[in-house]
């Protein structure tokens, strides 16, 4: 029995020590060394202040700023630590009050928009904390950003095509924009514009 026990010890221990410590430290050396800015957390700072992060989407309510995809992550919206799908089916009540109630602030921000909404506005990600919007999600904001901060809409319409990234590799995914480098640039542009 011994001789059995001794070799599953040292076994144990040996791959607790490589896939507990060694593996994490090699690998988190390798991203920091390769992917600085992503394995740090793609953190956005403003003034020397972290203000928010490039991969986790935040929550604009304010109507002078573009409005992200809703989050599906509680108590907190965007809460990192509790990514996750809403897992509400097609004919959940909630999902369907979910949706009508975000559709419902989206007219009342914005009452003489008649146009349709894009359902990346009014319907959760995945994961709960993306951060990027379609553009059309973009441009039906922003007669409401240009009107509220009293700015031309071809001027608001011309930041969102600037700001917007297309397909990876020119094939995968949709055109997009980030919603917080968005926001970013509209305060720059009010900054430089000066106040109205």
């Amino acid at each position: 029995m011994r001789s059995l026990i001794r070799p599953a010890v040292v076994l144990l221990l040996f791959f607790t020590v490589l896939t507990g410590f060694v593996y994490p430290v090699v690998i988190t050396g390798i991203a920091q060394a390769a992917f600085t800015h992503a394995a740090s957390g793609s953190i956005v700072s403003r003034d020397g202040k972290p203000i928010g992060s490039s991969l986790i989407g935040q929550n604009f309510s304010d109507p002078k700023y573009f409005w992200g995809r809703p989050s599906a992550t509680s108590p907190q919206p965007y809460g990192g630590t509790a990514s996750t799908a809403s897992n509400l089916g097609p004919l959940n009540p909630a999902l369907t009050d979910g949706i009508k109630a975000r559709i419902q602030a989206l007219r009342a921000a914005d009452p003489g928009n008649l146009a349709p909404l894009p359902v990346d506005l009014v319907t959760a990600s995945a994961s709960g904390l993306d951060p990027e919007e379609s553009l059309a999600a973009a441009l039906y904001q922003a007669p409401r950003v240009a009107r509220v901060r009293r700015l031309d809409p071809e001027v608001v319409q011309a930041l969102v095509s600037a700001e917007s990234q297309g397909r990876w590799l020119g094939l995968l995914g949709e055109p997009r924009v980030n919603v917080l480098a968005l926001n970013l640039a509209l305060d720059d542009l009010a900054v430089k514009s000066g106040p109205r």
